[in-house]
């Protein structure tokens, strides 16, 4: 093989690395085995975790009071086994609908025309040193352009499901910061539930579960990988083109 094709074939390389053809090659290695489950560790481990950080208010000190069973600062009178320090596990009950309709269409159009003329230019019938005659108009030029455009959106989820979360850091106020993951793989088919956000341990319930819409700055996002995945997803190409492509 030549240098210059050895060249080319690198060129084409690099490029399907920087557009994530990178990730397709790995997608290669592991055709015909299902995908792997990622390992448990620590969330606040994780590249790119940052620890979250919220407008407090003066914290209020603890103190006891002499022959009393009550403490000042106190959240209950009796403890629980609801989360409510790092490490402790709760119940999430995401409970998810949500419905959109919308539609719009913008329409445009543009007509113009130019049209210069002239009927003696210095009294010269023709062009000099040649035979060609000067024309009538100097400058003609109609431009047309019309563009009509519509869309539409009409969206319908739902999502009811269960998974539970660690309490991953406690702010000064008392809520709790919270971060599950879930993993189910059926056959070929990745399913995953990650949800995180901020609670108040007053909204926990007594059975340790926590409905999804008391979660304060909610990240909930359910999705999958696998084959059924990759058949509904276009082709790294056609991806790159309809990035690239102005029309």
């Amino acid at each position: 093989m030549s240098l210059r094709n050895l060249l080319k074939l690198g060129a084409i390389a690099l490029v399907m690395c920087t557009s994530g053809g990178c990730a397709y090659l790995d997608r290669l290695a592991n055709v015909g085995q299902e995908p792997k489950l990622s390992a448990v560790d620590n969330p606040a481990a994780q590249r790119g975790y940052k620890p979250v950080t919220m407008p407090m208010p003066e914290p209020i000190p603890a103190s006891y009071n002499p022959n009393s069973l009550w403490r000042n600062g106190s959240r209950a009178f009796f403890k629980d086994q609801r989360a409510h320090q790092v490490g402790d596990i709760l119940t999430v009950k995401v409970n998810f609908t949500d419905s959109a309709a919308v539609a719009n269409e913008t329409q445009r159009s543009r007509d113009n025309k130019e049209d210069s003329g002239i009927t003696n230019l210095f009294g010269l019938k023709k062009v000099p040193l040649t035979s060609t005659p000067i024309p009538g108009r100097l400058l003609t030029a109609d431009s047309t352009a019309s563009s009509d455009g519509k869309g539409s959106v009409n969206r319908s989820e739902q999502l009811k499901t269960n998974v539970a979360a660690v309490v991953t850091q406690l702010l000064p106020n008392g809520n709790l910061v919270i971060e599950g993951k879930q993993e189910i793989r059926v056959n070929f088919e990745m399913r995953e539930l990650k949800v995180a956000g901020i609670v108040r341990p007053e909204d926990i319930e007594n059975d340790n579960t926590l409905d999804s819409s008391k979660i304060a700055q909610a990240r909930i996002a359910y999705g999958g990988r696998g084959q059924l995945t990759d058949v509904q997803q276009p082709r790294w190409g056609q991806q790159i083109s309809d990035v690239i492509l102005p029309f």
